[in-house]
This record gives structure tokens, sequence and C-alpha cells, in this order.
């Protein structure tokens, strides 16, 4: 194996050990297996928090994008969710915390009865397990070249590596590995960012060299690829954020109701800054100077092919900054695998099927759920490949029409029914996917997100008009 390939192999090594540590206090309850014992501190939470976020997206999906665009637009990813946790701080976290809920559904079925809590489930499923598999092509994009294996390995051992320290640890090892990964990440791909600045000669003739090759003379404008497309990114990101279970989970674990804000602000803080690195590497990549790209076109793969590049930078620190990948990526697949884990076992598990289940029958579903999640991922990730960014978007627009609701459900309770949060959450989930294939046929153009927020807001306010004009109040239709 090349240098690459032991530094990644300790690294997961180093991961899997962290995850088996965790095993005896994970396996006290089900509350210690699936949000920690609600027991984390701010810097902790922070930090699982802000590495959910920083996975496949904030490294493979924006500088995909950026290599497409020639442009940093995808930056856009970052600032909207940084924009968003701090919104979440100083809103919702309270709220979820002091209801002491497991998933965004419980804390949906507090709000508006039990039946929007299984809807809102399925829907939440559906998106979680888009997120998982995309999630896991992003780090088959980096070990299928580095390791020189087919895609479908690729995908199968990061699936296995993720699956085993996720199965022993539940949201302990989340939490433990998430800040050995924020450090890696940091560590990593800030290394590789200055030695790119350095060696392209500076962002003046980044600018000068991309422009050549056709880029707008504007390119570090975000606005500058177009404004709708930045600003579905930027809402898209916003709302997803909350009712995004694999994010919002660590805050449900949080010591108390104050740890829950402020470990949402800092996580925003620490979000932030992490896209321009990735994105600056990636418009690095598609200059040219340092690989052939027309030999290398595949966007998805140019971040890691740039890595190992021993004309960019020395393979130790390449290394390093591929371990800074890799972790990012495994640092968000975790949590999203951990969200569908336990809106499938608290949600309809516990909530459905099993109501009387005890802690020691949940902790054994949740640990089979783990399992099954990974064996369904697998065919997905091998099969349906796209985008990154562009496929993630269909998670967050499920997610925004989550954000819609709990939000009115907190603030403008009046405004909104029971009905109107289960029609909103079924027909807004048929139009994102109405939405996609309309694209494909070429029948019109309406971004998911787009069509999610605006069927959620027609759908709320057609349901409020019609319940007061038969004359029953929002209040009393959730009871």
């Amino acid at each position: 194996m090349n240098i690459y390939a032991w530094i990644m192999l300790g690294y997961f090594v180093l991961v899997v050990l962290i995850g088996l540590l965790t095993k005896k206090v994970a396996s006290q309850s089900a509350s210690d297996y699936l949000i920690a014992g609600r027991n984390m501190g701010v810097m902790v939470c922070a930090v699982v928090v802000a590495a959910e976020w920083l996975g496949g997206m904030s490294t493979i999906g924006v500088s995909e994008k950026a290599f497409k665009t020639m442009t940093l637009q995808p930056i856009f990813y970052n600032i909207a969710t940084a924009i968003g946790m701090v919104i979440i701080g100083f809103t919702v976290a309270a709220h979820y915390r002091q209801k002491g809920v497991h998933t965004v559904s419980e804390m949906i079925e507090s709000l508006f009865g039990s039946q929007a809590r299984h809807i809102s489930a399925v829907v939440f499923l559906i998106a979680y397990i888009t997120l998982a598999y995309i999630q896991l092509q992003t780090c088959a994009g980096v070990m299928a070249p580095l390791f020189h294996i087919s895609w479908t390995w690729a995908v199968i051992i990061s699936a296995a590596i993720i699956t085993l320290y996720t199965y022993v640890g539940g949201m302990h090892a989340l939490a433990s590995t998430g800040i050995v990964y924020l450090v890696t990440m940091y560590l990593g791909l800030g290394i590789a960012f200055v030695v790119g600045l350095f060696k392209i000669g500076g962002l003046g003739a980044l600018h000068a060299k991309l422009v050549a090759l056709g880029a707008p003379q504007n390119l570090y404008n975000p606005f500058s690829a177009g404004f709708n497309d930045a600003f579905v990114l930027l809402l898209g990101g916003v709302l997803g954020g909350m009712a995004a279970q694999a994010s919002i989970q660590p805050i449900f674990a949080a010591r108390n109701v104050s740890t829950a804000k402020r470990a949402s602000v800092l996580a925003g803080l620490i979000v932030a800054p992490f896209g321009i690195m990735a994105a600056i590497l990636g418009l690095i990549a598609r200059t040219g100077v340092f690989f052939n790209v027309e030999q290398f076109p595949n966007a998805k793969t140019a971040l890691a092919k740039l890595l190992v590049t021993p004309e960019f930078i020395h393979p130790v620190l390449g290394g390093l900054a591929l371990a800074g990948v890799l972790a990012a990526i495994l640092s968000t697949v975790g949590p999203v695998n951990f969200a569908v884990v336990t809106i499938a076992a608290k949600d309809i598990y516990h909530g459905i099927i099993h109501k009387e289940a005890d802690d020691k029958r949940l902790i054994t579903i949740a640990q089979r759920l783990v399992v099954l999640v990974g064996i369904i991922t697998v065919p997905l990730a091998i099969l349906m490949k796209g985008a990154v960014l562009d496929m993630a978007y269909i998670s967050y627009a499920i997610r925004a029409i989550g954000a819609i609701v709990v939000v009115m459900g907190l603030y403008a309770r009046r405004w909104i029914t029971p009905l109107g949060v289960k029609l909103s959450f079924a027909i807004g989930t048929v139009v994102i996917f109405f939405t996609i294939v309309a694209q494909q046929m070429k029948w019109f153009t309406l971004d998911k997100t787009y069509g999610a927020v605006i069927t959620t807001v027609i759908i709320i306010v057609l349901s409020t008009l019609g319940d007061r004009l038969f004359g029953k109040r929002p209040a009393e239709a959730a009871k």
C-alpha cells in the first residue's frame, strides 16, 4: 500500500477503537445509547453538531460544485448552515431540550398529536435514508481512488466501518469520534488550503487562471453563478437545520437548556469557515495546474485527486488532508445513519409497534437497525449516483417542511392545524419528488426546496381557513 493508504488505515483503526471504548457506558440505557444520557456539555455538544454538518457535502460536495461552476457559490451551503444553527440557538433549541424528546417527530407529537408524529416520522426516514446513501457515496469517492478499489468495494468498506463503531457505542461513540474528526478535518484541510494558495500564487493568480478557463470575472462573489441557485442553498440550509434529526439529536443530549442554546450558536461559528477551504481547493483543482483535468474530469473525485498529487502537496501532508476529508465525511455519515436508527426505533417501533418496550429491548432494536441501515444504504450508494449537493437537497427540502411546522407550532399555534401538518408532510414530499421528475422530463423547472416551502405554506393557510370556516379552532383539533 502507498503512504496515503497507510495513513487512512491507521485513522480507521483509531476511530473504531474509540467507538469500542464507549461500549460500556452506551449499554446502560436507551437514553445513554440514543442521546448519551442527556449529559453533553457545551463544547462536546457543539463539536458533535458541527461535525455532523461538516461532512461529505462540506468537502466533496462543495469542492465538486466549485469545480463545476468555477465560483465560490457553494460556500453558501456552510454559511446557511451556520446562520441556521445560530437561529436555532436563539429560538427552538430551548424548546427541544425542555420537552425532553428523542426525535423531531416526538416534538411534533407534543404540538399536533400522535398522527402528525407518525406521518412526519415516515417522511423524515425518507429524508435521512436519502442523505445517508449520499454521504456514503462521498466516502467512497475518496476511498476508491486512494486504495485503487472499485466503487462497490469502497462503498461496502465505508459502510462496514461506520456501522461497527455506531453499533457498539451509539451517541457516545459519535460524540467521542466527533471530537477527533473535527480536529483532523480542520488541521488536514487547513494545511492543504495554505499549501494550495501558496503554490498557486495567491487568490489573484487563481482568479486569473480560472477566468482564462471561462470563469466569470466576479467568481469570488458567491452570487456569481446565479442568484436563484445561491438563494436555494441559503433557504434550504437555514430551514433544513431546524428539523434536522442528525444535528438536533446532540441538542436533545445537552446537559440542560442553557447548554443546548449555547452549543447551537457555537456550532454555527465552527461550521462557517470550513466551506471556504473546500471551495478554494476545488477551484485550485479546476485550474489543471497540478493534474490534467481532461484525464480526470469527475468533479466528485477532484478533491481527492488533488490531495494525492505529489506535485501539489507532500504525501504525508496529503495523507493528513485526506484524513481530514474522510473525517468530515465519517463525522456526518455516522450521525445521519444514527438519525435513521433513532427515528425508526423511537417513532416507529416504540411509538407505533411496541409502545411497552423496555430499555433493553430498545437498545437491541436500535443496534439491529444500525446494521439494517448500513445494508439498505449500500445498494443505494452504489446504484443512485448524482451531484452531491443537488441530491442532498431532497433531504433539506423535506426538513424545510418540518422546520415550518415546528416553528409555527411554537410561535404561531393559532395559525396551523393538525390536519394542515399531516397534509403538509404528505403532499409536500410528493411535490418534492414531482419537481425532480418534472425537471428530468423537461415539463417545467421549480427547485424542490421552493416546491416544498410553497406547498407547505399553501396547505397550512387553506387548512386553517377551512378550520375557521367550519368553526373548529386549531387548539381543539390537536386534542
